[in-house]
């Protein structure tokens, strides 16, 4: 047994097997292992964060201008005058489906048939933030303008005391696409390459 081990031994030892790199491995290798890293479901998590960064920052933007509209015009009957000066809280709870809009814009340029996971789940987490962080600044907006549309128009010193209000509604959704843009510009760094 023990002669039987050396002699494989100086066989090797004479003969050693020519290195393996990265190009010389079996075909059906370099596919498993392009498999592993990129495998065919990950571009389908890349299009639901695309999808849910534009479908939840609309809803926001939809429910923040419905919210407020309805004081808006219930208020112009009394003083149509201010109409033009209260539709600001309408104005921004549309740029909540800009900030989801352009989210979506970049990540749909990193969509592939075949993607690394990372990068999908990646662009999953992207669409969430700023999708929900979008819907939760539009219920802020639709509430905040309703309420203050109506006290400003009864006392229209309260007017800028609503517009400072509205801006920090907002400006949550604008901490949500900025950490949207940071996990997109993360997505495709250091990331393992991909065999096709």
């Amino acid at each position: 047994m023990e002669d039987q081990v050396f002699a494989s031994l100086e066989r090797w030892y004479l003969n050693p097997p020519p290195p393996q790199d990265e190009t010389s491995r079996p075909t059906s290798e370099s596919n498993t292992l392009a498999n592993s890293h990129s495998p065919m479901y990950a571009s389908f998590f890349g299009a639901m964060g695309i999808a849910s960064a534009i479908v939840f920052t609309t809803f926001g933007a939809a429910y923040g201008t419905a919210k407020s509209s309805i004081a808006i015009f219930s208020c112009g009957v009394l003083r149509p005058d201010r109409l033009m000066q209260n539709t600001l809280c309408s104005v921004m709870a549309q740029i909540l489906s800009i900030y989801g809009l352009v989210s979506a814009v970049i990540m749909s340029n990193g969509i592939r048939e075949r993607m690394p996971a990372h990068t999908g789940f990646l662009q999953l987490g992207a669409g969430m933030a700023v999708g929900l962080c979008g819907l939760a600044a539009g219920f802020a907006i639709g509430i905040v303008g309703d309420a203050g549309v109506r006290a400003s128009t009864q006392q229209p010193r309260l007017y800028v005391g609503m517009v400072l209000i509205l801006i920090f509604a907002e400006v949550l959704g604008l901490y949500g696409v900025i950490v949207s843009i940071l996990m997109i510009t993360k997505s495709t760094l250091d990331v393992a390459e991909c065999r096709y």
